[in-house]
């Protein structure tokens, strides 16, 4: 079965609107967990608009899951992430201020940087997972940086999901399968959710694991968190 990683993001955006610490985003990862998900994932920025630094550190020891670290390998993301020894981090080519993450690493054109990067994140005993886009060429340059992992960026699938969902799959079908025949394991994430997760699930039985925040924080607002993290649950079987 596919592993849930819960992204709390949302959760820490609503607090910092207001200040103060309701929700708190503690309490949320905890009751994440309790509910069923398998992982929590945070993705700090520089400017700190949603998972603050701090939020990072005090989250570590209250995950008995997984924590999964998304983000740009700057160097004091790298000595944060190293610090509190994540469970997984998750590379992401974003620029500082950028609003959301809208493409993969070009792993041919970067290899030299993400290689270093990815060693040093190893050396750590951190299980390494970088964003590409669903080509063949990118996973085989993932595969030379030696990442244990690719996160498929699945903002185009879930996109065209209902205009045809059976080509809107395609890529990531065969990217996934490429991924697996030469010994790269498969994440996915962004834009899933409770209409288009079962079909990509169904369609790529090796899919390890998705992480998903937007849809279903905002899922949660209408069926409540625990029920929203069983529904996500469900797909994925």
């Amino acid at each position: 079965m596919t592993r849930l990683s819960v992204n709390i993001n949302k959760i820490a955006t609503l607090r910092n609107s207001r200040g103060g610490n309701i929700p708190n985003v503690a309490e949320v990862a905890i009751d994440c967990q309790k509910f069923g998900a398998q992982g929590i994932t945070v993705h700090p920025r520089s400017d700190e608009r949603h998972i603050k630094r701090q939020d990072v550190y005090e989250l570590k020891p209250l995950v008995h899951t997984e924590l999964n670290i998304e983000g740009y390998p700057s160097e004091d993301f790298l000595k944060m992430v190293i610090e509190v020894k994540a469970h997984q981090v998750t590379l992401v080519p974003d620029l500082p201020g950028q609003l959301t993450s809208d493409h993969g690493w070009d792993t041919i054109k970067n290899e030299a940087f993400l290689k270093e990067v990815i060693s040093r994140l190893q050396e750590n005993n951190i299980r390494t997972s970088i964003f590409v886009d669903p080509e063949n060429k990118i996973i085989d340059g993932a595969a030379r940086i030696s990442t244990n992992r690719v996160e498929l960026y699945t903002e185009p699938y879930a996109k065209n999901y209902h205009i045809d969902r059976e080509k809107a799959i395609a890529p990531f079908m065969s990217a996934a399968k490429h991924a697996r025949e030469i010994g790269v394991g498969v994440n996915a994430g962004h834009d899933l959710n409770l209409d288009n997760l079962n079909f990509m699930c169904k369609n790529i039985p090796n899919l390890l694991e998705v992480s998903i925040g937007h849809a279903l924080i905002a899922d949660a607002l209408y069926y409540g968190l625990e029920k929203t993290i069983q529904k996500y649950l469900d797909c994925l079987k």
